[in-house]
């Protein structure tokens, strides 16, 4: 398994994972997910693959299948009012393929992550995990992560 930058030939392994993401998030919040769908459309992540300030990680095997993602989104932190100033790395979204869970693909991501951010000289990772995906919140728990910040709701 190789992990490297996204490139626009990676285009139909990536859209195949959004995917999957957002039926977890579906089925889980169907209340506030469509199904069938994915978050961006490619023009939007040709864009992003683009972005060098959204850098996407591609776990492939040796044939150059897509086994997992990695989205992330430097925020920059700079002369605000209350927040200190510094560089957060934003892990918009991991995915590992479903045939391919169980090969440690999204740990080696995640591990990816970790030492990009670090080489850039990143403050912190970050990320939002829903609460309907207990699955996920125990995979970032094991990798290390711990809630900073809490999101809370009250359905009308």
């Amino acid at each position: 398994m190789e992990i490297r930058r996204a490139t626009p030939d990676d285009l139909e392994g990536i859209n195949s994972l959004l995917r999957q993401v957002l039926m977890v998030h579906h089925e889980g919040r169907p209340d506030l997910f469509k199904a069938n769908t994915k978050k961006y459309t490619d023009d939007e992540l040709l864009a992003i693959l683009a972005d060098d300030e959204q850098p996407v990680f591609v776990a492939v095997d040796e044939a150059g299948r897509v086994l997992g993602h990695a989205f992330c989104v430097w925020e920059v932190y700079a002369g605000h009012n209350v927040m200190v100033d510094r560089r957060t790395l934003y892990v918009d979204d991991i995915c590992v393929d479903e045939a391919a869970r169980g090969r440690h693909v999204g740990s080696a991501l995640y591990a990816h992550v970790l030492d990009y951010a670090r080489e850039q000289g990143f403050y912190n990772v970050t990320l939002n995990v829903w609460s309907c995906n207990p699955g996920a919140m125990a995979f970032y728990e094991a990798m290390g992560m711990r809630p900073y910040k809490v999101g809370m709701e009250q359905v009308l």
